[in-house]
């Protein structure tokens, strides 16, 4: 028996099949298409049952089995959404790469992250005719080839500069695993925040203020995180020919030896620094104030580059003016600035507390597990390390940011408030690794590694961006307009257009982006 079936699909459409009972099974004679709206599900459950014909056991899918008169479904597309991912595209200067193919997969990834393989099956749902799997994968070799993260680089270097501030840029690394068993000379086992064994690499980004990329690098995956930044900041300055801005890096890239490479390179830097350095950069305070802070305080003083006795005798404890940072006088240290909120000193001291039970329990044999914080062991015996535990009691809502910025130039406050837009660079990982889902990578090789981070930067550009034109997720964008169709159907052998109407957030995007429908 010959039937219409509706089947849903990974994607959250239902696909409408012509299908035949034979032997116990559904054996799919032809598939009309995929429907994301209950008028597109009609239409094609209509057109499905026109070809089968009502009382007969057979089917005929020739022409001339459409009784005249009665419309067929012969194409659909999400072309608004499709327009505005390529007016984007066009619009950030990427059309410059030339490679249609590669455009292509960069808007996929935007509409659906998935394989590469499978990206073929996201621009048919969506109406976009495309080239074959094999030459999808040759475009990869061209990415590499032909240099198309460095013209996508430089487009997004224009943007940023016409648009926003690229004086100031924010550093930040991440890992990227793979399914893999063995290591190779990239994808190796090292330290994962997920606690992961898996081989991985380790990608570094550098954004805007407005988190909007500039540019990316992939090193191996046991590769310290402070070994990567000065690399990109160079290449990225080297690409640009920039000999002055600001680089801003949390914590885990302050290393003496990279400050100083930055500084040698004229290059200006906020970083963060540790919660340890704190005694000895505040002893001043210490002695002449107590460990007593207002919320919001500001320390502005020095910190030596290499704990030596000449560097810290520069910041005398027995002087009650804090000293300020000269780059002509205070050539063994740079600018520290501290500032104290109750807010951190509760969430401080909170981790503290359990910290400090966990102690405890392991020094009266109630929790048997490695030696936590505060814990000290001599002669065999263990016991509570008050004395830690009380310096660390005096720096609770403390953070720190090191600098070769004098006060002159950038004050205090500006310096915090630059180092805290890097949640900006955290925020566009995010969108890299659940929205654009970079991660887990299919593939194998080097080269086929870079070209893959190279469309994920490239669409991480144009997400940015339109998510900035609109105020809305990029994930809302694509669930705004996908549902969206433009259908062509045939009506007694003419062909004509119909589209979905225009819903309201869909014009408040179109109207955002300065996107005209074309139909």
């Amino acid at each position: 028996m010959v039937f219409v079936r509706k089947v849903p699909t990974a994607s959250g459409a239902t696909a409408v099949q012509i299908a035949e009972r034979q032997g116990g099974r559904d054996k799919v004679l032809e598939h009309l298409g995929s429907a994301r709206t209950e008028s597109e599900l009609a239409a094609l459950v209509e057109a499905a049952r026109r070809k089968v014909y009502p009382g007969q056991g057979e089917l005929d899918l020739s022409a001339g089995a459409v009784p005249a008169g009665h419309a067929v479904i012969t194409s659909k597309a999400s072309a608004v959404l499709w327009q505005v991912l390529s007016s984007a595209y066009t619009r950030l200067g990427f059309g410059a790469v030339g490679d249609e193919s590669f455009r292509q997969l960069v808007l996929a990834r935007i509409v659906e992250p998935t394989s590469k393989a499978d990206s073929l099956r996201v621009l048919d749902e969506i109406g976009v005719e495309h080239a074959s799997l094999r030459t999808m994968f040759r475009s990869l070799a061209r990415a590499q080839e032909r240099g198309y993260r460095d013209v996508v680089a430089a487009a997004c270097f224009t943007h940023a500069a016409a648009s926003g501030d690229v004086s100031l840029c924010l550093y930040d690394v991440t890992t990227l695993y793979f399914e893999a068993e063995n290591e190779d000379e990239l994808r190796k086992v090292g330290y994962s925040k997920e606690r992961r064994v898996d081989p991985q690499i380790v990608v570094g980004l550098l954004v805007d203020r407005q988190g909007f990329p500039l540019e990316i690098g992939c090193f191996e995956g046991n590769k310290a995180e402070t070994a990567t930044i000065v690399p990109i900041v160079k290449a990225f300055q080297a690409r640009h020919s920039l000999s002055d801005m600001v680089v801003v890096a949390d914590a885990g890239m302050l290393s003496a030896g990279n400050l100083k490479e930055l500084h040698e390179a004229g290059l200006r830097f906020i970083v963060g620094s540790r919660v340890t350095k704190a005694p000895a950069d505040l002893a001043s305070h210490f002695r002449w104030h107590g460990d007593a802070f207002t919320d919001g305080q500001v320390i502005d003083t020095i910190t030596p580059r290499v704990a030596t006795k000449a560097a810290n005798a520069t910041n005398d404890p027995a002087k009650r003016a804090e000293p300020v940072w000269d780059p002509g006088v205070h050539d063994r240290s740079w600018r520290a600035v501290w500032a104290y909120s109750r807010k951190r000193a509760v969430r401080d001291g909170k981790t503290l507390t359990l910290q400090e039970n966990r102690a405890k329990s392991v020094v009266a044999g109630e929790k048997a597990a490695r030696t936590p914080r505060f814990v000290t062991t001599k002669n065999g015996s263990q016991s509570l390390d008050e004395a830690s535990l009380a310096r660390a009691r005096r720096l609770v809502g403390l953070k720190g940011y090191v600098t070769n910025i004098p006060a002159t130039v950038m004050p205090a406050s500006e310096v915090i408030a630059s180092y805290h837009d890097l949640w900006q660079v955290e925020a566009s990982f995010r969108m890299s690794k659940r929205d654009l889902k970079a991660r887990p990578i299919f593939h194998h090789t080097r080269e086929s590694i870079e070209a893959h981070l190279t469309i994920v930067f490239t669409a991480l550009a144009v997400a940015h961006h339109l998510q900035n034109q609109t105020g809305m997720s990029i994930k809302k964008i694509v669930r705004t307009l996908r549902p969206l169709q433009q259908i062509t159907l045939t009506i007694a052998g003419h062909e004509h257009t119909a589209a979905d109407p225009l819903t309201d957030p869909a014009r408040e995007i179109l109207t955002a982006t300065d996107t005209k429908p074309t139909h």
